[in-house]
C-alpha cells in the first residue's frame, strides 16, 4: 500500500464513528471497559491525525493538502471531498486533543455510560469532518450532526434545568443551520453549472448583492455558534447545565467551528462581501469584548462566568479576521486554538471544584485553597492564561490581534483608535473578573458550613494530567508562537492578499505602488 495515497482523512473522520457503533454490544455493566475502550479509540484517531499531518503535510504550501474526493450521491452533485490547509488543520489537531482528554475528564461516568462514550466518539468524528470537507452539501450534514450528541449529553447528563438548556441550544443552532443550507444550495445552483464543491464555487462570479445577501445568511448561522451577541444567550445556559467532558467540548471545539465557518465560508469565498461586512464584524467583536466582560463581572454563578468570558474572547477573533493584515488574520486563528486549550482547562476545573464543593455560587465559597492546593495552583495557572499573561499563549494571540488592526491600512485613524481603545477597556476588565473569581473561590474565611459538610479533597492524579497536558501547549506556545503559526501562515498570507485585493482603495494602493516602483531610477544610474 503506498501510504502516500492512503486515505487518512476519511480514515480519521470515520473511525471513532465506526468504534462507536460496537460499544453497545461491549459486555459492560459499570462501565470500566466502556471508558477503556473509548479512550484507546481517542489516542489511536489522535495518533492517526499527527502521523497523517507529519508525514503528508507541507508547512509552506498553502493550498489544500490531502485531498480526497468520491462520488456519494451523484444525482445530487454531492461527493465525500475532504481536505486540509492551515486553516482547517490546526483545528483538527485541537479537535483530536481535547476530544482525547475529554474522554479522560468523563472516567466518573457511570450513569449509561455505554451512550455517554457513543455519543463523544460519534461526535468527534462529526467535528473533525466540519474541519475537513469540502463539500457544501455534505458541511451542512456534518454540521448537523455534531448537534444531536450535544443535545444528548446535556438533556441526559446535565443539570437541573438541563432540559431547558438543551431545547435552547437546539432551537438556536438548528435555526441557524438552515442559513447554511439556504445559502449553500443558493451557491451551488448559480450560474451555468450545478456544483457545491467549495474550490468550485469560490471560482464562481457571484454579483455583489448576491454576495452580500449570502453573506448576511452565513453570518446569522456562525454568528450563534461563536457566538456574537445577541445570539450568545444559549451558550451561558448550555454551560450552566454541562459536565466537565462536555464543557471541554464546547469550549475548546464547538466555539471553533463558528470561528472556522467565518473564515472559511464568509471571508475565503465571498470576499467582496466581506470588505463591507468587515467593519460590522470589528463592531460586533468589540461589542462581544465589552458586554460579556462586563456580564461576567457581575455573574455570581462560576460556570455562567467562565461562558462569558469566553464570549469576550472569541471577539478577538472577529477583529483579527476584519483586520485585513497577515498579522491580524494570523492572531485569529492563534486566538481560536489558545482559548480551545484555556478554555477546556477553565471549564475542567470548574467541574473538579464542583464534584468537591457541590455548589457553583460564589457566595458560597471561600478560603477552600488550604484544602486544595493542587487545585489552586492549577486554577490560578489556568486564570492567568485567560487574562493573556506574558509567557502564555493567550497573550501572544490577543498582542497579534492588536497590532494587526492598529497598523491595518483599511480603516481610518479615527476608527482604529476607537477600536483599539474599546480593546484595551476589555483587557483591563479581564484580570479584574477573573483574580475576583479566583479570590471568592480559594481566599478568605472558609465557610464552615460549606467545609463541615463536604470532603474537600485535592485533585487526583487524572485531573493534575489533564491541566498539565493543556498547559504544556499554552506555555510552549507562549514562549515561541511559531510551534503554532508555521503550520497556517501560509494559507492566511495568501488569503489577506485576497482580501486585500477585494477593497477598492488597498487595491487602488496597491497598484500605485507597484507603478512607483517600475518607474523608479535604478541605484547608479
Amino acid at each position: 500500500m503506498n501510504i502516500a495515497n492512503f486515505p487518512w482523512l476519511t480514515t480519521i473522520i470515520l473511525f471513532p464513528i465506526a468504534a462507536s457503533l460496537l460499544l453497545p454490544i461491549i459486555p459492560d455493566k459499570e462501565g470500566k471497559t466502556v471508558r477503556w475502550y473509548s479512550l484507546v479509540v481517542g489516542l489511536i484517531d489522535f495518533a492517526l491525525i499527527v502521523y497523517a499531518f507529519y508525514t503528508g503535510y507541507d508547512f509552506s504550501n498553502p493550498d489544500l493538502q490531502l485531498v480526497e474526493s468520491y462520488p456519494w450521491v451523484p444525482q445530487l452533485g454531492l461527493n465525500w471531498s475532504v481536505g486540509a490547509d492551515g486553516l482547517s488543520m490546526p483545528l483538527i489537531i485541537l479537535t483530536g486533543f481535547i476530544t482525547t482528554l475529554a474522554i479522560l475528564a468523563a472516567w466518573p461516568v457511570t450513569f449509561k455510560p455505554k451512550l455517554f462514550f457513543f455519543l463523544i466518539l460519534a461526535m468527534y468524528g462529526g467535528q473533525i469532518a466540519v474541519f475537513a470537507v469540502q463539500d457544501m452539501l455534505l458541511f451542512f450534514l456534518v454540521w448537523e450532526l455534531e448537534l444531536v450528541p450535544i443535545y444528548f449529553l446535556l438533556s441526559i447528563w446535565g443539570g437541573k434545568r438541563r432540559q431547558y438548556a438543551a431545547t435552547k441550544f437546539i432551537l438556536y443552532t438548528a435555526g441557524g443551520s438552515l442559513f447554511i443550507l439556504l445559502s449553500a444550495l443558493t451557491m451551488g445552483f448559480y450560474g451555468d453549472t450545478v456544483t457545491f464543491d467549495m474550490r468550485a464555487i469560490a471560482l464562481k462570479d457571484f454579483a455583489l448583492n448576491f454576495q452580500l445577501a449570502l453573506y448576511a445568511g452565513f453570518l446569522i448561522a456562525y454568528a450563534v455558534k461563536l457566538p456574537i451577541i445577541p445570539l450568545h444567550t444559549w451558550l451561558p445556559d448550555a454551560h450552566g447545565e454541562a459536565t466537565a467532558p462536555v464543557h471541554m467540548l464546547l469550549a475548546g471545539i464547538l466555539l471553533k467551528m463558528g470561528g472556522y465557518a467565518l473564515v472559511r465560508m464568509n471571508a475565503q469565498m465571498l470576499p467582496d462581501a466581506h470588505a463591507y461586512f468587515a467593519p460590522v464584524l470589528v463592531v460586533l467583536g468589540v461589542v462581544n469584548i465589552i458586554y460579556a466582560a462586563l456580564t461576567s463581572f457581575a455573574q455570581r454563578n462560576l460556570k455562567r462566568k467562565i461562558a462569558y468570558s469566553s464570549i469576550s474572547h472569541m471577539g478577538f477573533v472577529m477583529i483579527g479576521i476584519a483586520s485585513f493584515t497577515d498579522l491580524g488574520l494570523s492572531g485569529a486563528v492563534l486566538q481560536m486554538v489558545s482559548h480551545g486549550l484555556i478554555g477546556a482547562s477553565l471549564f475542567f476545573l470548574v467541574g473538579a471544584t464542583y464534584d468537591r464543593t457541590h455548589t457553583l455560587m460564589l457566595d458560597e465559597m471561600g478560603g477552600v485553597a488550604k484544602r486544595m492546593p493542587k487545585i489552586f495552583a492549577m486554577f490560578t495557572t489556568c486564570s492567568m492564561a485567560s487574562l493573556a499573561l506574558p509567557g502564555m499563549s493567550g497573550f501572544v494571540a490577543e498582542l497579534m490581534v492588536f497590532v494587526g488592526f492598529a497598523t491595518s491600512d483599511a480603516y481610518s485613524s479615527t476608527f482604529k483608535v476607537i477600536v483599539v481603545f474599546l480593546m484595551a477597556v476589555g483587557v483591563i476588565l479581564t484580570p479584574i473578573y477573573l483574580l475576583s473569581m479566583l479570590r471568592e473561590i480559594f481566599y478568605g474565611k472558609e465557610n464552615e458550613e460549606l467545609v463541615s459538610h463536604q470532603a474537600l479533597i485535592d485533585a487526583e492524579p487524572r485531573e493534575v494530567f489533564i491541566i498539565a497536558c493543556l498547559l504544556i501547549p499554552i506555555i510552549g506556545i507562549g514562549f515561541y508562537p511559531k510551534l503554532l503559526t508555521q503550520m497556517y501562515d501560509a494559507t492566511t498570507v495568501q488569503l489577506t492578499a485576497r482580501l486585500r485585493d477585494s477593497v477598492p482603495t488597498l487595491a487602488q494602493k496597491q497598484e500605485e505602488t507597484l507603478k512607483v516602483s517600475l518607474s523608479a531610477p535604478e541605484i547608479g544610474n
